[in-house]
């Protein structure tokens, strides 16, 4: 059985792919996996279900939803049941099945190992495999409760490094071309993200396009000022010298 998250929550196996359409009952499963192996106790799954004014019969409420789940991931011939009862609540064993948070985050290591060791092609196999498991945003949208909250908030940052480690990648191994549409759309999706500014200057400049990308400085200029106070940071100051003097060996030292 295969756990997939990373997007709207589904579980697949060989018969194919099941969703959860009780709102609650699919909280429920997303807090269990993402502490898959870990006693979640019940009061921190109320919490998550129903938020901090939790109802009177809440504790009732929560055993019928273990109950559905339980239904939910039963399987001909699997023994036992994932979700297990132990005291001071429930956990969910993985055994020998899949998560892909669990899988995307192993794709991260390794490019992060090649990265250190400048194998290039390497990382940017191994990132680009990495975002290919997204199938949108992380449970496709909030979660009210703090363990998902913050679980959402740690995989979508470590989404925007790894498209970050691979851009760089890209640009070394002289795929400049290849990204400067994906980089204009991330600048506009993440304004205040000097990385995409300072990989879509040397992308552009990389194309014999200086001007454009002195117009992408000021952007991001305009933007931080505008929402922070803040003038860029050093290395995106840098870049921007470098190109305005046409400085090729500083912006090669800037990948």
């Amino acid at each position: 059985m295969r756990y997939e998250i990373l997007g709207p929550l589904r579980v697949s196996d060989e018969h194919g792919v099941s969703f959860i359409t009780a709102g609650k009952v699919e909280i429920l499963l997303a807090v269990l996996l993402v502490r898959a192996g870990e006693v979640v106790p019940t009061d921190a799954l109320m919490t998550e279900i129903w938020g901090e004014r939790t109802p009177r019969r809440a504790a009732a409420g929560l055993h019928v939803f273990v109950s559905q789940l339980r239904k939910f991931l039963s399987r001909p011939g699997r023994a036992g049941n994932p979700v297990v009862t132990r005291s001071p609540g429930y956990v969910l064993t993985l055994a020998d099945d899949e998560f892909d948070a669990h899988e995307y985050l192993r794709y991260l290591e390794a490019g992060r190992a090649h990265a250190a060791q400048n194998r290039h092609e390497q990382v940017a196999e191994c990132l680009s495999a990495a975002l290919a498991l997204w199938r949108g945003p992380v449970l496709n949208g909030p979660c009210p409760g703090p363990i998902l909250e913050g679980f959402v908030s740690w995989l979508t940052e470590a989404r925007l490094d790894c498209t970050e480690m691979l851009i760089d990648a890209q640009l070394a191994l002289g795929r400049h071309r290849e990204v400067i549409g994906r980089l204009y759309s991330l600048t506009a999706e993440h304004p205040l993200r000097e990385s995409f500014y300072r990989q879509l200057m040397l992308a552009l400049y990389r194309c014999d396009r200086q001007a454009d990308a002195l117009k992408v400085y000021q952007s991001a200029r305009r933007a931080l000022n505008e929402e922070l106070g803040l003038e860029p940071c050093r290395a995106l100051q840098e870049v921007h010298r470098a190109v305005l003097q046409a400085d090729d060996y500083q912006l090669a030292m800037a990948v």
